[in-house]
């Protein structure tokens, strides 16, 4: 579960101060899928970097999965993030000159498997998301839907309990964003949480509850169906 209390975020320059989060509290329940919109600037991809521990709040307090971390040092949270968290991004970000099936493998690089169990999960989530003939491929071998599809993979592979997904449609057309709605729904659905960026109220529909910031506040929130 994540719990969010009285989260705000500043960025500071010489010349500017920039409050991105004020005061946000939001709760996620473990499998929970959960859709967070609103325009461009208002805080939703500082609130994703909060919630997947790659960035620190300013003040508040958040609980991830029991422990709370507003604070920890830089080492806890990466060991907390590699053990816990996938992502999923727009642009797929996925490294040119290495194949699909080295992409995925990445993601198990620092988690201490050997070569067998690497070699069989990779080929287990390639497998998941209808890519394992592509694995020898590099990535500019594939069309926009299957490098989002490789970035899924990579971010399934070692099992976490939380996918963060930064308008993980963005670059799709509507069949190839439809495929990958249906994968993160079949993920949620097996008990990860899921959380997801999105500028589309019909992929928005997909999740449990829609989150909406304003200027870098939340201003309401809808329970779907589930």
């Amino acid at each position: 579960m994540l719990k969010l209390e009285q989260i705000s975020k500043t960025y500071r320059t010489p010349d500017v101060e920039t409050r991105a989060l004020d005061a946000v509290s939001l709760d996620v329940a473990a499998g929970e899928f959960v859709a967070i919109m609103g325009p461009s600037g208002c805080g939703k991809s500082t609130l994703l970097n909060i919630l997947g521990l790659l960035d620190s709040p300013s003040s508040g307090r958040y609980e991830f999965f029991g422990e709370q971390v507003a604070g920890a040092s830089e080492r806890r949270l990466t060991a907390l993030r590699r053990g816990a968290v996938g992502f999923i991004f727009q642009s797929f970000n996925l490294i040119d000159d290495l194949s699909v099936a080295e992409n995925v493998e990445v993601a198990l690089i620092y988690r201490g498997a050997s070569s067998a169990e690497r070699k069989r999960r990779v080929a287990e989530a390639l497998e998941r998301v209808n890519v394992a003939h592509r694995a020898r491929h590099l990535p500019q071998q594939l069309s926009g839907g299957q490098q989002q599809r490789v970035a899924i993979a990579r971010a399934l592979v070692a099992n976490p309990k939380l996918i963060l997904a930064d308008e993980p449609t963005g670059n799709l057309d509507t069949a190839n964003g439809d495929d990958v709605m249906s994968l993160l729904t079949g993920v949620s659905r097996a008990g990860t949480t899921v959380i997801m960026v999105t500028h589309s109220l019909a992929y928005a529909a997909c999740a449990q509850r829609t989150v909406k910031l304003l200027d870098g506040s939340v201003v309401a929130e809808t329970r779907l169906a589930a």
